[in-house]
């Protein structure tokens, strides 16, 4: 178990729900991943690579309602800037299977 955090810890997280607009490859990452770029609503459309092909063909994931981190600083990986970071759990070879909702909510919305 990882250490306990304060309700306050958990209130500086920012995780919204998105809508993937767009899905490229990126034959760039020294892992396989997509490049995508997420409407967030009024926070504005923010660009990820998420490490998902295994589970997950492009065609299927533009219209597909994510959860990701919007508030962690930019990160540089190869020649992309990601801008959120996309939650998702490990499967029992560690693909990545990625965090949904149950249904459709306005993009931007907050979890609570």
């Amino acid at each position: 178990m990882a250490d306990l955090i304060t309700w306050g810890d958990f209130g500086k997280v920012d995780l919204r729900v998105g809508t993937i607009l767009e899905v490229m490859d990126f034959p760039k990452a020294r892992k396989p991943a997509y490049q995508l770029c997420i409407d967030f609503g009024e926070l504005g459309v923010l660009k990820s690579s998420a490490q998902i092909t295994v589970h997950y063909k492009k065609e299927n994931l533009v219209g597909r309602q994510i959860i990701a981190v919007v508030n962690f600083p930019k990160k540089q990986i190869a020649d992309f800037m990601s801008e959120c970071l996309v939650t998702g759990f490990p499967d029992e070879n560690g693909d990545i299977v990625l965090s949904s909702i149950e249904r459709q909510v306005p993009n931007g919305t907050k979890l609570m």
